[in-house]
């Protein structure tokens, strides 16, 4: 629930459109519902701008139904994050206007379109195609929380004139995301290359040393480059959301 359907529900009941009993209805879930195993946050939308997303690993179908259902109930937007083809199925059974990102593993609901501001871009990059999956989730987080989102993939330091031909776009973002596994080397040259915030996002790509991207971790929160922040590993829905907040600052 966000400020908007708060205030149209104290109007309508001011109006006398709907009863003291009515609205109180409305507003008794306002700070949580309690579902028995999942507590529902209605009232994020109202603190942080967007409504609690769902994280559906580790939860079965018909929990990831339930929460997206009730959310879906007060809310525009919807997100599912890690979500399977058949957990998407069954949401889709009770919200058919679900869509899901096979790359992103991402289940989205979104009755009403956030217009972006498109004189400011969030730039999602990769070092190699392996990152796609993660940059994907960042990209598609970002866009559902209605920004413009660009994306440059498979730039690599491993051949870094593929970067350096792309310089003219990463010079115009507002926000950079970037994402890379190994030894996540590409998140420090971005950081050299521009004024803007640089969000990096390490991956569990790469061989037995990168220790399940804890090396890339560990390399990109060791970058010399300043203005360089870094989040959990194959964390790209936190970075998409990071960027989103950043990117609508004014």
């Amino acid at each position: 629930m966000n400020y908007k359907q708060v205030a149209d529900t104290l109007e309508a009941y001011r109006s006398g459109a709907i009863s003291l009993e009515d609205a109180m209805d409305r507003l008794k879930i306002l700070p949580y519902e309690d579902l028995g195993f999942v507590k529902i946050d209605h009232h994020r939308a109202m603190r942080q701008g967007f409504p609690e997303v769902v994280f559906c690993q580790g939860k079965t179908e018909e929990q990831v139904v339930a929460i997206m259902e009730r959310l879906a109930q007060q809310n525009t937007s919807v997100l599912g994050s890690r979500a399977t083809p058949e957990m998407y199925r069954a949401v889709r059974a009770v919200l058919p206007e679900a869509r899901y990102h096979e790359t992103a593993r991402m289940i989205v609901v979104q009755r009403e379109e956030i217009p972006p501001d498109l004189d400011r871009f969030i730039l999602v990059l990769t070092a190699g195609t392996s990152d796609i999956p993660v940059a994907e989730e960042a990209a598609v987080t970002a866009q559902a929380m209605g920004n413009r989102v660009e994306k440059i993939y498979d730039i690599g330091v491993a051949g870094i004139h593929r970067l350096f031909a792309q310089q003219e776009i990463i010079s115009r973002a507002n926000v950079l995301i970037v994402v890379a596994g190994m030894e996540g080397a590409l998140a420090s040259v971005i950081g050299g290359m521009v004024a803007k915030p640089v969000i990096a996002v390490p991956t569990s790509i790469g061989y037995g040393a990168n220790f399940g991207g804890l090396a890339a971790l560990l390399s990109m929160l060791n970058s010399c480059a300043a203005g360089v922040a870094v989040v959990n590993i194959d964390n790209g829905f936190g970075a998409g959301r990071l960027a989103s907040i950043i990117n609508k600052m004014r």
